[in-house]
């Protein structure tokens, strides 16, 4: 199927904002591009901070979900963890009622403004609610330098980490907080792929134990199968805060993905932090798994979601831009 005009994109485009339950990455809202496509519909929701060559990738990955032929799927559910924010450990147990089902969490650490006592109250919430035999992540978004990095996983330890997501910033700090832990801990990487030139960087420099993949930054589900197979290490398939459709793009990578390549439940559940949703049956977790399936579009709710229009107007000219670049 031949990749569609600018036009087309842009007489395609619903532009969305959605109110987040709690601030996460710093945001209340969620702003996105909601296109109608031949496929089904599509989404292109890059952080409004990213710039528009990184934001290109995404616009990418739209016009793959949207237009063109996807890999087949080899499974028809994925497994899914809770997300919990960097909230109170009173408000943990208020979040997980959102992820029924689910046996594995990942939680925010490194926050702006809190402190580790925060963070190990926050897991220390999380085990004491999910119990002995539940899977903990945290995920610190590069918050710590590498001795902060080792302290706090030090300290997070004894709660049973399943791994520590982007504890660092840059290749070589994981390189280094990788051999300080000598396998205490795996360490994934995330940022280091996603917004990287070379996302195969951190495999060939042996700074992860398993790798964090999102479909949207990587250029689509095609691009991303390509990097997991060169990189050679399991991983765990992500979203970015994205409405059903974008989940539902994550959803088919991590169906596509080749058997012993995905490493445990996927962070695709995330739609249980938005108030609400473009999808007339939103893809929300259910004993611990969604199912993969592209979501019908409820117009209704692209209206009562739709952005204001300055805010529809920026993000049609980044569309725009970002059409450019490609």
């Amino acid at each position: 199927m031949a990749n569609p005009s600018l036009e087309t994109l842009l007489t395609s485009a619903h532009v969305v904002a959605i109110p987040t339950r709690t601030r996460f990455r710093g945001i209340t809202v969620r702003e996105a591009v909601i296109f109608d496509a031949p496929n089904g519909a599509s989404e292109f929701s890059p952080f409004p901070e990213y710039a528009d060559a990184e934001a290109s990738r995404w616009l990418a990955a739209a016009v793959e979900y949207g237009w063109d032929q996807i890999p087949a799927a080899l499974r028809t559910s994925i497994p899914v963890n809770a997300t919990v924010p960097a909230v109170p450990a009173d408000s943990v147990a208020h979040i997980l009622d959102r992820f029924p089902g689910c046996t594995t969490a990942k939680v925010k650490v490194a926050e702006r403004g809190q402190t580790l006592a925060d963070d190990v109250a926050r897991v220390a919430a999380v085990r004491a609610i999910m119990g002995d035999e539940a899977r903990i992540r945290i995920d610190a978004n590069c918050g710590w330098s590498v001795s902060e990095a080792f302290e706090a996983i030090t300290q997070l330890a004894p709660y049973g980490l399943e791994y520590a997501e982007q504890p660092c910033a840059s290749v070589p700090e994981l390189v280094q907080l990788r051999k300080m832990l000598d396998g205490a801990v795996r360490i994934a990487a995330d940022e280091s792929v996603r917004k990287a030139e070379d996302p195969l960087a951190v495999a060939r420099a042996g700074a992860a134990d398993l790798l964090i993949v999102k479909a949207q930054p990587l250029g689509g589900i095609a691009s991303a199968l390509d990097i997991v197979g060169e990189a050679g290490l399991p991983v765990v398939i992500s979203s970015a805060l994205d409405t059903s459709v974008g989940i539902s793009m994550g959803l088919h990578l991590a169906a596509a993905l080749p058997e012993k390549l995905l490493a445990g439940a996927c962070g695709l559940a995330t739609v249980a932090l938005l108030e609400g949703d473009v999808a007339a049956d939103p893809l929300l977790p259910v004993s611990g798994e969604l199912p993969v399936r592209r979501p019908e579009i409820d117009p209704e709710a692209l209206e009562r979601f739709r952005a204001t229009p300055d805010r529809e107007a920026w993000w049609l000219e980044r569309v725009q831009r970002c059409f450019a670049m490609l």
